[in-house]
């Protein structure tokens, strides 16, 4: 928690993946710093193993994440306590999550968009991918099964039917992803392209030196992003500091692209 806040902070929800903490997830990323640099409030839920033995949100458990139950519930909670404690301003809550987080990351933005003004999910899964654990392993590692762009959109609509706004939303994916299969990534911008009315080829596509940034704008704003990270594996990609940094979790990669810093970026926590 910065020492010093502007009225009415932000807010940055992180969701951590599997076998990961908040500490070890933390420091590998530097959230805690630019919260300290940028004057936002950081929240980290943490997943139990009483809840799941690796640490995962059950983000493919029906019970886990239906509306204003569960995991889902746990975390809105958590959301609404901070508002409420640290006054923060309602129009800048944020959230990212990394695998099973970003999946989780996901739902919460399929049930309650008008929640977040903006969301990244790095190599997570789209809302609806699995309903048991046997189906969430076999999406991750073949990719989710087929189904047509409106069907995806329909698992979205189905829990939020009169949604009007849809936050900003970012979807990140290494290319040498061996854990969540890339094709995943796609099955995401599918669903929301859908959800928010938008076309594929409509995108605009630039080649980065770390890899390819398509960007889809609704109204001249941004609405989707998509950041394919050339040679990137499992994790979130990060430009270490220190050795600390590098040493503190297996998740969070070495990358010229830094995922944290992109997000004060597009979110717009400026120094």
């Amino acid at each position: 928690m910065p020492s010093k806040l502007p009225a009415q902070p932000p807010l940055v929800v992180v969701l951590h993946g599997c076998r990961q903490t908040p500490e070890s997830f933390d420091t590998g990323s530097g959230f805690s710093k630019l919260a300290t640099q940028r004057g936002f409030v950081l929240l980290y839920p943490e997943q139990r193993e009483a809840n799941n033995s690796q640490r995962c949100f059950n983000w493919f458990r029906p019970s886990a994440i239906a509306r204003d139950r569960g995991e889902l519930m746990s975390i809105r909670q958590m959301i609404e306590h901070a508002c409420a404690r640290h006054r923060i301003g309602r129009s800048r809550i944020y959230i990212a999550g990394l695998s099973a987080g970003g999946a989780m990351t996901s739902a919460l933005v399929a049930t309650y968009p008008d929640l977040f003004a903006g969301a990244a999910i790095f190599a997570g899964m789209p809302f609806g991918a699995a309903r048991d654990t046997m189906a969430a392993i076999r999406s991750m590692r073949s990719g989710v099964s087929r189904r047509e762009p409106r069907e995806w959109g329909d698992l979205v609509r189905g829990v939020s039917p009169a949604a009007t706004g849809w936050p900003s939303i970012s979807i990140w994916h290494g290319t040498a992803d061996g854990v969540v299969n890339p094709v995943n990534a796609m099955a995401s911008i599918s669903q929301w392209l859908e959800v928010t009315g938008l076309e594929e080829p409509a995108g605009r596509t630039r080649q980065m030196s770390w890899g390819t940034l398509k960007k889809w704008k609704s109204r001249d704003r941004l609405q989707l992003s998509f950041y394919s990270v050339r040679g990137l594996g499992h994790g979130l990609p990060q430009r270490f500091s220190s050795q600390k940094e590098r040493a503190a979790d297996a998740y969070v990669l070495q990358s010229e692209l830094s995922g944290p810093l992109e997000l004060m970026r597009s979110w717009g926590l400026k120094l």
